[in-house]
């Protein structure tokens, strides 16, 4: 289609819109990462997405809503097994997974470890799940005095190795994750090998750097990326969006860390001139604040998000249109301190969409890859109906 040259799309890392029909498989009923945070909070003040129809996706103190709104709105239901971020950015952009990638909620189980041991020549420390704020101040001092890798999971599928910088040089560390994401196979195929390198001296005064690296597993077919490069359009992306691709189906990155380098780089890119898709991860909900249950910083974050929509909006060219989702939901108000399973909220905006359009709830993620696949007349993805004829 000519009528769209680029799709912009911001995931709201951990923003979830409400508990999904199968959360109590999950253990989340009543889970609302939006709802919930406003409620807590007093109410969230997002004027700029709320006259594009914030509100009117799910309930939220403080954000009215808008009719008519200026955008459509509606949400995603998640299809795929598993809430993770791997899984949410897959099935956004097509990929369907019947199983969820594995977890361990007791720890790897001696084979794993034996195997890391035979093929790194290193013993580990702690082998459990843990946060990992915490289990660098448990095992921080003895590592530095052991040289010892300290090897945690979450409740996400995750194998992680933290090192103190000075014990286990950057490169040395990497070369240790290349090892385990080769290791990790089959019943042990975790969704992420993550490099957790931090500094400091003694316990109480580490902490991780933003040398952070991430090995994801690899999708077994192409995503809507992988066949926009392949019909010669561009794919632009900000934040551990290369991450979790294992760096495929992206013409550029910028590896940004944080929400507001992401945004500013997003922006950035927005600047250049080419056609396809632009895809920014904004971590700090999830990582920073959700993970910790912090509630204030969690709606701060969504209202620093809303003060950039007119520097966004202002940056659009007339055939752009924008889109807002979400991967899963961690509610920071909840006991849990793991992911949400959750609907994605979904906002779509734009010169050429149409205002004050209710999309309802869509059946899956994958819905924004098959629009995109509609857009750009592409094969469309395994699972998704595009929502296109409803925002044109």
């Amino acid at each position: 289609m000519e009528n769209i040259q680029r799709v912009i799309i911001f995931v709201l890392d951990g923003v979830g819109a409400g508990a999904a029909p199968d959360a109590e498989q999950y253990g989340d009923v009543g889970s609302n990462s939006l709802s919930n945070t406003a409620n807590v909070v007093g109410g969230l003040k997002l004027p700029n997405l709320e006259a594009f129809g914030f509100g009117r996706i799910t309930p939220m103190k403080g954000v009215t809503a808008v009719d008519p709104a200026k955008g459509a709105f509606g949400k995603l239901t998640p299809r795929s097994a598993g809430k993770d971020s791997v899984t949410g950015h897959w099935e956004l952009m097509g990929i369907y997974l019947k199983e969820p990638f594995p977890v361990f909620p007791e720890g790897f189980p001696p084979v794993v470890i034996q195997e890391f041991k035979e093929l790194t020549g290193l013993d580990v420390l702690a082998n459990k799940p843990a946060s990992g704020t915490a289990v660098i101040q448990e095992f921080g001092e003895e590592h530095m005095r052991t040289g010892k890798p300290i090897v945690y999971t979450s409740g996400d599928s995750v194998f992680q190795i933290a090192a103190h910088e000075d014990i286990i040089p950057i490169e040395k560390l990497y070369e240790l994750c290349k090892i385990s994401r080769k290791m990790l196979v089959g019943e042990y195929g975790v969704g992420r090998v993550i490099a957790r390198p931090f500094i400091g001296e003694r316990a109480g005064e580490f902490q991780r750097t933003s040398l952070r690296h991430d090995y994801p597993r690899y999708p077994e077919s192409d995503t809507m990326m992988d066949k926009l490069l392949s019909a010669g359009f561009k794919v632009y992306a900000t934040g551990k969006i290369d991450d979790l691709f294992g760096n495929r189906g992206i013409s550029v990155t910028n590896h940004t860390t944080n929400n507001h380098d992401s945004i500013l780089a997003t922006i950035d890119f927005m600047k250049k001139d080419f056609n396809g898709l632009l895809f920014a991860n904004l971590i700090e909900f999830d990582q920073i604040y959700g993970h910790r249950n912090d509630v204030r910083g969690y709606a701060d974050a969504l209202e620093s998000f809303d003060r950039f929509i007119p520097q966004i909006v202002g940056n659009m060219e007339s055939d752009d249109v924008v889109m807002i989702v979400s991967d899963h939901g961690v509610d920071p108000t909840t006991e849990s301190t793991d992911h949400s399973r959750e609907f994605s909220p979904l906002l779509v905006f734009g010169n050429k969409i149409n205002a004050n359009v209710d999309l309802g709830i869509r059946e899956s993620y994958a819905d924004v890859g098959a629009t995109i696949a509609e857009i750009f007349s592409l094969e469309p993805p395994q699972i998704g109906t595009s929502f296109l004829d409803k925002i044109l």
